[in-house]
């Protein structure tokens, strides 16, 4: 039977092995890196959606400056948001600053396309899901494929075994 003064000279032997450390893992860029780009973005953005609008009639070239112009205001006001979430829910390899925008350009992008879309009169909610479920699934191989590229850094504390033929 053991007892508790058995236990506890048995945590003290633990204690003396060798224990690895915990990987450092990079945190993400914090909110505020972001906001100076944010502002950027969403000035040019719903500042040329707003002139456009307003001051031309809806022909080939302002129907493509409008939807430029959606890109980069939805963008803008996307990427706080996104940089927040990647910071709350961290991910490993960590989310970098141009995965980030790469997320915030998914939600800029897939507005004017539901907008262009319903230009046509095309548009379904299930095409809307299909074309979300297509951002998010590759979105989801792009980080699935960061997270398989080997890192040597992260690796360094692999030590090949030395040739058994020797």
């Amino acid at each position: 039977m053991n007892t508790s003064l058995e236990r506890l000279s048995d945590r003290s032997e633990m204690s003396n092995l060798p224990s690895e450390k915990p990987m450092d893992i990079k945190a993400t860029t914090p909110v505020g890196a972001f906001l100076p780009a944010s502002l950027i973005l969403m000035i040019l953005g719903w500042g040329g959606l707003y002139a456009i609008v307003t001051y031309t009639t809806p022909n080939g070239g302002s129907r493509w400056a409008f939807f430029f112009s959606a890109v980069l205001a939805l963008s803008g006001t996307a990427l706080p948001g996104i940089a927040y979430l990647n910071q709350r829910f961290p991910s490993t390899p960590p989310s970098t600053p141009g995965v980030i925008v790469r997320q915030a350009l998914w939600i800029g992008i897939y507005l004017p396309t539901l907008a262009w879309l319903q230009i046509g009169r095309v548009l379904t909610p299930a095409m809307a899901l299909l074309l979300a479920i297509g951002l998010v699934l590759i979105e989801w191989l792009l980080r699935l494929r960061e997270r398989s590229l080997w890192n040597p850094e992260q690796n360094a504390k692999f030590i090949p075994h030395k040739n058994r033929d020797q």
